[in-house]
Order: C-alpha cells, then sequence, then structure tokens
C-alpha cells in the first residue's frame, strides 16, 4: 500500500474549530476522521477502530478533503428524488385544476389525474405513482361513514316496530 499524502501544515486548528461547529453526528466524525490524521498522524485502520467506521470509509473521507477541502463537512445527504417524472411544482401545476375543481364541489377522479399525468409525462405510470403525488400534496380521499359510528341497531329496529304510523 502506498504511503498517504500528507495534509496541509496548520489545519488542525481550523478542525478544531469545525469540530466546536458541526451540527449533526454525521458532520463531526467527518471532521474527527480528518482531524485525526492531521493532529496524530493516525492510520486509516486506528481511525476506522476509533469511531466505528470501516477503513475505506476513512480514506474516502480523507481523499475527499485532499481534493475539495472543507466543504466536504457541510454537505446535504444523498436522499432525494432521484426518479422524479415531474418536479414538485410541475405536479403543482397539473393538479392546481383539479384542486380547483374539487373544491368548487366536484369529485376528484384519480382516473382523469393519472391520465393527465400519463399526458405530461409520456409515458404510462402504475396508480400508486398518482396516489402518492396526491398524498405529496395534501389531498385525502373523504368518505361518509355508512352509519353513524354511535348508531344503535338495535334501539333503531326497536323504534321501526313500535312506531305510531
Amino acid at each position: 500500500m502506498r504511503t498517504p499524502q500528507p495534509f496541509p501544515q496548520g489545519i488542525e486548528e481550523s478542525l478544531r474549530k469545525l469540530l466546536d461547529e458541526a451540527k449533526t453526528k454525521s458532520e463531526y466524525q467527518r471532521v474527527q476522521c480528518v482531524w485525526m490524521r492531521a493532529k496524530k498522524n493516525l492510520p486509516a485502520q486506528e481511525i476506522a477502530d476509533l469511531i466505528g467506521w470501516r477503513v475505506d470509509s476513512v480514506r474516502r473521507i480523507h481523499s475527499l478533503y485532499l481534493k475539495h477541502g472543507g466543504e466536504i463537512f457541510h454537505t446535504i445527504g444523498r436522499g432525494g428524488r432521484h426518479r422524479e417524472n415531474l418536479s414538485k411544482d410541475d405536479e403543482q401545476v397539473l393538479l392546481d385544476q383539479f384542486f380547483k375543481q374539487a373544491e368548487l364541489g366536484g369529485i376528484l377522479v384519480v382516473n382523469e389525474v393519472k391520465a393527465a399525468y400519463e399526458q405530461k409525462v409520456g409515458h404510462k405510470v402504475p396508480k400508486s405513482t398518482v396516489y402518492r403525488m396526491l398524498d405529496r400534496h395534501g389531498w385525502r380521499k373523504i368518505v361518509p361513514y355508512r352509519r353513524h359510528p354511535l348508531a344503535d341497531l338495535n334501539k333503531q329496529e326497536t323504534f321501526k316496530k313500535n312506531c305510531p304510523k
């Protein structure tokens, strides 16, 4: 294995400040990973043992720090809508016409929304995609109960039998 590339001199103090300013555990561990190597010159294996990471992860953080500097500590997570068909704004524009119709007393028919969505996207999508989109934008299906939750069926039957006509 080749010898690791050395870190610049005098970065220990700036890393120490970043340790104090870290807002999340993962950010703290990333700074700590670089700080241990810069300050104590520990090998990646020992750093991984100390912070509970894999050796590959430690080496990756060191490499990223040497390439990009301190900006790697303030990254956003890996999540996101990587397979989205439409952006949230485009979805909102598509749904606005249906929501306005529903507010005026109309019924929101999911098959119509699905057809409009497929036309906009250009390919077929499952119905669950449309329901997830509706959920993302705060729509929920409101259906009346079949009967009153406090209704007593025995009393209703008695009333029907004994009711004067």
